[in-house]
């Protein structure tokens, strides 16, 4: 069962999550959600998955390995925070969790009920529009807690602040 959105009832204020990862085309979902959340009165979520180290290693490594990756995932929020707070005059709130990203996703959103949007950019690549984005608006579409958003990767800063 589906955890009720309470996003617009009183106490609560929506929000608007979006991931934060290496890829080309982040910088233009957290575009899209910072002048979006700015537009509407909402929040924004940055969200950073650091993938579990894949084996058991020798004498700590694999905890070296999971700290780098977290300062990596922090990293990589600071700096979309500060394009965020550029961009939309609002500060994120930031999250980091260890896990498969899109599983880690939706627990994110099953746990906080305020989060109203997903919001996600497509790669252009031949690979497809990226693997987040067919996780999550694959086959789970038609049953995902929420609506999600997908920015085209091919549009300019220009026309994503015309569409948000």
């Amino acid at each position: 069962m589906v955890k009720r959105r309470r996003s617009y009832e009183a106490g609560h204020r929506p929000k608007f999550l979006a991931v934060v990862d290496d890829s080309a085309e982040c910088a233009k979902a957290v575009r899209f959600a910072a002048r979006r959340c700015a537009r509407v009165g909402a929040s924004i979520v940055l969200l950073g998955v650091v993938t579990p180290p894949e084996h058991e290693t020798w004498l700590g490594v694999g905890e070296v390995m999971q700290a780098e990756a977290e300062a990596q995932a922090e990293a990589l929020i600071d700096a979309a925070a500060n394009a965020v707070r550029t961009l939309a005059g609002l500060e994120p709130e930031k999250v980091v969790r260890t896990g498969v990203k899109a599983d880690e996703v939706v627990k994110l959103i099953e746990a906080d009920e305020d989060i109203s949007l997903l919001v996600l950019a497509a790669g252009t690549g031949r690979d497809g529009p990226g693997p987040l984005v067919s996780a999550l608006a694959g086959k789970s579409a038609g049953t995902f807690p929420i609506p999600v958003a997908i920015v085209p990767g091919f549009l300019e800063d220009e026309e994503i602040d015309a569409l948000a």
